[in-house]
């Protein structure tokens, strides 16, 4: 009998539809095909591992006494994420939190179903959850006008700025980032091996992205919030980076080379948060400029 590479696996899982049946909460939502794309699960350093798709970032941490999952990607690709999960050899009933960076169905899209599956409790800041709540992203949103609905999380809780998840041995911190959207919020911890520890950002979004008639010129006060999660993320304690999207910070690049065995570590850069920083900053800058003329 053929045994199929996991992507392989996984790419047959996807387009068998196996993972949609007639479920209300896996139902697919329209998006680029970046997003469903799939990509092995690997260990990044520690206990922290990836288990996103080839272009959203989803990351497993086992804190020793249960497991936290950071993002949820798309409501179809629950199935591929639970899958990624077992090939790790975790179990999706051990999740005990699924923390969010931001309440757009790229990245909340599969809260629903992966909350209901692991019976993990969502958290993310007060808007983030409201927005969770009610399925629809917050009207201050700047891409609102364009958002399609997805699956409400109807206990999605929110927090404060600075509010430590603790589990096991594990604490993670959420850092407000606001600006891409009201709510979006970053995460940090230390993940160790052996004695080295490192600190690990799992970044949010910071890309000045809008639609409809909403311009960051008309709004000076997002653009405000913007800049002060650019800086603030630029200035986090940064040995590894987890951007939302990993071609937005490198990460493409680096899994690729992780998964083909490369030393050292190419996740381990303690300059990386700065060059995101760096990158949003021009893009917020490029986009006032096109508004401006």
């Amino acid at each position: 009998m053929m045994i199929l590479p996991f992507t392989a696996a996984l790419a047959l899982l996807f387009a068998s539809g196996s993972a949609l049946h007639d479920d209300a909460l896996t139902q697919p939502i329209p998006g680029n095909p970046d997003w469903m794309k799939p990509q092995s699960p690997l260990k990044l350093y520690g206990d922290t591992y990836f288990v996103g798709t080839g272009g959203i970032s989803m990351v497993l941490i086992d804190t020793g006494d249960g497991l936290i999952l950071i993002d949820a990607a798309l409501p179809q690709t629950v199935a591929m994420t639970e899958a990624s999960i077992r090939h790790l050899g975790f179990r999706v009933e051990d999740i005990r939190y699924i923390l969010n960076t931001e309440a757009h169905y790229d990245h909340s899209g599969g809260l629903a179903a992966l909350a209901r599956g692991s019976g993990a409790e969502v958290i993310t800041s007060s808007i983030g959850a409201a927005a969770l709540r009610a399925g629809r992203a917050d009207a201050h949103d700047p891409q609102a006008s364009s958002l399609p609905e997805q699956p409400p999380v109807p206990d999605a809780r929110g927090i404060a700025d600075g509010h430590v998840v603790r589990l096991g041995d594990t604490a993670v911190t959420a850092v407000f980032t606001p600006g891409h959207t009201p709510g979006s919020v970053s995460w940090t911890w230390k993940a160790c091996e052996g004695e080295a520890c490192v600190d690990v950002v799992f970044a949010s979004s910071l890309n000045a992205v809008a639609s409809g008639s909403f311009t960051y010129t008309a709004q000076p006060e997002v653009t405000a919030a913007l800049r002060a999660s650019i800086d603030r993320v630029e200035a986090l304690p940064c040995d590894l980076l987890i951007s939302a999207h990993p071609d937005n910070s490198g990460g493409d690049v680096k899994i690729a080379a992780l998964q083909a065995g490369a030393t050292p570590n190419p996740f381990l850069d303690p300059s990386a948060c700065r060059a995101y920083a760096e990158r949003a900053r021009g893009r917020l800058q490029a986009r006032l400029d096109r508004e401006a003329s």
